[in-house]
């Protein structure tokens, strides 16, 4: 891997993600009810305080000023104050980022459990019966939404990662059963099974080799996809991580959090999908 394109996509990611929290700060601000803060509603107030109110918010009327502001602020370490939980947003993200690490992780080992004990014996033994039954499975699976999933395990009992794990299920499932599929169907693997190699050492020395930067690249994307999907889940959940926080600031109109959460996942999901190219050139590389 030479220093050139690590650089490339250094440059990439840190272009996207200026660009990203500039797009998401404009979305914040041109949303309906921008500025209207339900403090305002309470009838205790004085004038005095309603004015200071409206006040606190004048930086984030004019977008552009208040993000060269924001940057400013990010590169001396201060991420700014949160209207509406009232505490500086550094201190909020590293109290729910872990939480998060953990539903985000557990979805991701449970999620590719489930797809890779349904897919193995599907490619490995080639029942039509137990086939139909795993596609339906994952298919049940794929038409939930993430928020019908996170209810079910809310009223289950069901802990958030369990929700993320079966939104990654299906997806990863598909093309790892298929991907298996192809292998199996190689000269090589043809080649092994007509010397009568166990099933063990075909998948053991044959298959999974040849599959393993393909997965490694898939698992690149899969944490992408579990961190996306940790917003709705930790929502519905109540889960104290950044998908609650983004939901609270959501109807808070808190442009403070909701510009630093978009550069969050934005950042999570570009170095999730430059981890997941690199893994794809490098396979192609290695001499089959």
């Amino acid at each position: 891997m030479s220093t050139h394109c690590i650089v490339r996509h250094v440059v990439k990611i840190l272009a996207t993600l200026l660009v990203g929290g500039f797009l998401g700060a404009t979305m914040v601000r041109l949303s309906p009810g921008f500025g209207v803060d339900e403090q305002e509603l309470d009838t205790r107030l004085s004038a005095d305080s309603i004015r200071a109110l409206r006040h606190a918010r004048e930086p984030e009327e004019h977008i552009l000023p208040f993000y060269v502001q924001y940057l400013s602020g990010l590169f001396k370490g201060n991420l700014g104050v949160s209207h509406s939980l009232g505490r500086p947003v550094a201190e909020l993200l590293a109290e729910r980022i872990p939480v998060t690490l953990r539903s985000v992780g557990t979805g991701v080992l449970g999620g590719w459990l489930l797809a890779l004990v349904l897919a193995l014996p599907s490619a490995t033994y080639r029942l039509r019966a137990y086939d139909l039954f795993s596609t339906l499975v994952s298919g049940i699976f794929l038409c939930l939404p993430s928020a019908v999933l996170a209810l079910l395990l809310l009223f289950t009992g069901g802990a958030p990662g369990c929700a993320i794990a079966l939104v990654l299920f299906p997806k990863l499932f598909r093309y790892t059963r298929n991907l298996l599929l192809e292998t199996y169907r190689a000269p090589h693997v043809l080649t092994a099974q007509a010397k009568g190699l166990s099933r063990t050492r075909i998948l053991a020395w044959h298959v999974l080799p040849y599959v393993a930067p393909q997965l490694l690249a898939l698992g690149g994307v899969s944490v992408s996809m579990a961190f996306g999907a940790a917003i709705p889940v930790e929502a519905i959940c109540d889960s104290p991580g950044i998908g609650q926080l983004a939901w609270l600031a959501a109807l808070g109109r808190d442009l403070p959090v909701l510009v630093n959460l978009t550069l969050l996942v934005t950042l999570v999901t570009l170095v999730a999908g430059t981890a997941s190219e690199l893994a794809g050139t490098m396979s192609t590389m290695q001499p089959r």
